[in-house]
């Protein structure tokens, strides 16, 4: 069964490395010029001190400089990294949906499973040969995006915990495709033709992802709170690194004033239009400003939950597609 096995995907092996080197003779360059760019303009430096409560206001003026100049330049490679989250959806329409819905297509299966080959056995053999060539390619992918993208966390306010980073570096990728490979092979058993197949793993894909990003992952952990004035003496609040889930502008009695936005002026200041500051927004004395973020120290705990649960969901559809392959006709 081994040696079938890898005589039957020995061509999409192939053509999966060749897609791998390539994609990487492709971003190591830009990795390289990124990594270059951000140690000429002092940006690691920057990203340790904006860290600090204590910073200066001329370092912190720099520091902004340096990475505004760096995010212009740096600016297009935000199309490539939503690209790049697409890539686990890929193996899983090109290794998963065929793998159970080729055979029953082409009616080889009925060859197959009468070779003194059990069906059981034929579907944990062939998912875990695939299944292990899919985790050893996430892994090589998810440690090599860790690089690639490092100086463009390092250089936006939500870090490594923000929309479309999280999802490219670190473990989450394993999870995701792996998760994609059995959704194909669950859709496979379901549907029994390649290309239903393929539509429903797109699809099926698509949809978890979104529901688990947008409603998950905010709830993996009880989100922290943090108010501060919005007349302040000295530097204004800044957040570096966390993930800011909402904030706005609260009156002493906690009604919200202004959604998505922060007011923050010199004692005694104005505000851009020259009135007080936050007059336009009727704010009453002792306004402040509200913030619900998720510390960027969860970033590897957010990882491993994330992970754990589509691999979780993965060995569910697997089980399920096992037991779909022994009622198939």
């Amino acid at each position: 069964m081994i040696w079938l096995t890898w005589r039957q995907h020995r061509k999409q092996a192939l053509y999966t490395l060749l897609g791998l080197a390539a994609l990487a003779a492709l971003l190591v360059p830009i990795g390289l010029s990124m990594r270059n760019t951000f140690s000429d303009l002092g940006l690691a430096d920057c990203a340790a001190q904006l860290a600090r409560a204590d910073v200066a206001q001329a370092t912190r003026e720099a520091c902004d400089a340096g990475f505004h100049r760096f995010g212009n330049q740096y600016s297009g490679l935000n199309l490539v990294a939503v690209l790049l989250i697409t890539l686990p959806a890929l193996v899983g329409l090109f290794w998963g949906a065929p793998l159970v819905a080729r055979e029953v297509e082409h009616g080889t299966h009925r060859f197959v499973w009468t070779q003194g080959v059990g069906r059981t056995r034929w579907a944990l053999v062939k998912f875990g040969l695939v299944g292990a060539a899919v985790v050893v390619l996430a892994a090589v992918y998810g440690l090599g995006m860790s690089w690639w993208v490092e100086p463009l966390t390092q250089a936006t306010h939500e870090g490594r915990l923000g929309m479309i980073v999280f999802d490219l570096q670190g473990i989450v990728p394993i999870g995701y495709t792996l998760f994609a490979v059995a959704l194909g092979v669950f859709a496979g058993t379901v549907w029994k033709r390649m290309l239903p197949a393929m539509g429903i793993t797109l699809a099926g894909f698509i949809g978890v992802r979104a529901a688990v990003e947008i409603l998950a992952r905010p709830r993996y952990q009880p989100a922290h709170t943090k108010t501060f004035p919005i007349e302040v003496d000295g530097l204004p609040e800044t957040s570096w690194g966390d993930w800011i889930l909402t904030q706005g502008v609260r009156n002493p009695d906690g009604t919200m004033i202004a959604e998505d936005t922060r007011i923050q002026c010199p004692v005694g200041g104005t505000g851009p239009d020259g009135r007080a500051c936050g007059a336009e927004l009727g704010l009453e004395p002792g306004a402040y400003n509200w913030q619900l973020y998720q510390p960027a120290d969860r970033f590897w705990l957010f990882q491993s939950i994330e992970t754990g649960l589509f691999v979780a969901l993965a060995l569910l559809l697997l089980y399920l597609a096992i037991r779909r392959v022994r009622r198939i006709a």
